[in-house]
């Protein structure tokens, strides 16, 4: 007999994903993707250009890789021991690099570089992977009416011991010189994220049929007439495809800071600090007005901030404002997370949620390719121009949003 969901399992898995939750926000800003790992890049001498690529694999290529996960994905009832091995991975990458910085000492450069490349991968790859998993997992093992609750809470929480451990990370990242202080920032990640996958142990997955995908072909046909007759599916895939950009900004301010200005690690950790405060803000009004906030709007409000904030760097750049940008970015990462991974719940049923999760990986095609794009900018050009081509791809983004009608 197949097991239902009911309000004990639902409160028990609730419970779970909010312990990952927690640990992951301790976690995050040990190895945070949009100031640790591009100050970390530019210590090691990394150019605009490869701190673009990285930028590329974390904010859009793993996600790409999504599309590849899914057709087998999708044929699994039970996802609960990927979502275990996906997350051991992600120990490991995060184990290596805080390996590769102690013995950095007798390594060059190029080397540092290119390991980087390779163990960031795998966390990326790994954490797109799992995001299909977590998704699907969360979907079909959470009850609908605790959902957006749960993305506000999750927020909420999340951002708090973010802000908590922001101070620590800051604190470790002024106490050491490179490089030790990424050997140290890395393994204290190591021990966190781990803690944090216990919470996914708890969980009492509800085992559902997915839509049964037979080889590549099938799949490539599924997602074309997927995206053909479905209008939602595809304005939801336009929507990340310009809005999603948004999640590359942040390397490149870190980027301006110490080309500009010099900016130091204290600066860094600063920054830092501000991001956190913008997403504790955004994350406590969400859940307050959870039953009242609609995705449309949270959408608007980001695109909106996505457009602001390099337009504030065009009319005053420089290091006065400078942290302020990182309170701005640190909202609107919270609105569009938000936004993006409620509308995906409710655009999507217990049977496709899988593969849909990895069709939004094909959403992800210009927050892929665009971090390359706007590291040959800056080199080439200016960042001026960067920000431009940023606030015209941000700006198409808005009629996208009115075409998802999302009521809820």
């Amino acid at each position: 007999m197949a097991m239902e969901l009911t309000e004990q399992i639902s409160k028990n898995n609730y419970y779970a994903f909010l312990w990952h939750a927690v640990f992951l926000a301790l976690t995050i800003n040990f190895m945070d993707m949009d100031t640790i790992i591009p100050a970390m890049m530019v210590d090691a001498g990394a150019s605009p250009f490869e701190l673009g690529g990285l930028t590329a694999i974390m904010v859009g290529g793993s996600r790409f890789a999504q599309l590849f996960f899914a057709p087998f994905l999708a044929n699994q009832p039970s996802k609960k021991g990927y979502l275990l091995g996906g997350i051991n991975v992600r120990i490991l990458s995060l184990a290596g690099i805080a390996l590769l910085f102690y013995f950095s000492g007798s390594l060059k450069g190029d080397f540092i570089i290119l390991t980087i490349f390779i163990l960031i991968s795998m966390f990326s790859f790994s954490g797109s992977f799992n995001n299909i998993n977590y998704v699907d997992i969360l979907g079909k093992s959470v009850l609908e009416h605790k959902r957006k609750a749960f993305f506000a809470i999750n927020h909420v929480l999340s951002n708090i011991f973010v802000f908590f451990s922001a101070f620590l990370a800051k604190k470790v990242l002024i106490t050491y010189v490179y490089p030790m202080n990424y050997t140290t920032l890395f393994s204290i990640a190591v021990v966190l994220l781990g803690t944090a996958s216990l919470g996914f142990w708890k969980i009492q997955e509800i085992p559902r049929l997915n839509h049964k995908i037979g080889g590549i072909k099938n799949f490539i046909k599924i997602i074309t007439q997927e995206i053909l007759t479905n209008k939602k599916l595809k304005n939801y895939l336009f929507l990340i495809n310009t809005q999603g950009i948004s999640l590359a900004l942040m390397p490149f301010l870190i980027l301006y800071a110490r080309k500009t200005f010099a900016a130091g690690n204290q600066d860094v950790g600063n920054f830092l600090l501000f991001k956190v405060i913008g997403g504790v803000l955004v994350g406590s009004a969400l859940f307050y007005f959870s039953t009242k906030i609609k995705y449309h709007y949270m959408m608007l409000t980001a695109s909106g901030l996505g457009i602001f904030i390099p337009f504030l760097m065009l009319i005053w750049p420089g290091a006065i404002l400078f942290p302020y940008i990182f309170l701005l970015a640190g909202m609107l990462f919270t609105f569009h997370t938000v936004s993006i991974n409620g509308i995906l719940l409710e655009v999507t049923t217990h049977e496709n949620r899988a593969l849909y999760t990895g069709l939004t990986g094909a959403g992800n095609i210009v927050p892929a390719i665009f971090p390359f794009l706007g590291g040959w900018i800056i080199s080439a050009f200016s960042f001026t121009k960067f920000f431009i081509l940023f606030i015209v791809i941000i700006s198409i983004s808005f009629y996208f949003i009115y075409k998802i009608e999302c009521q809820k």
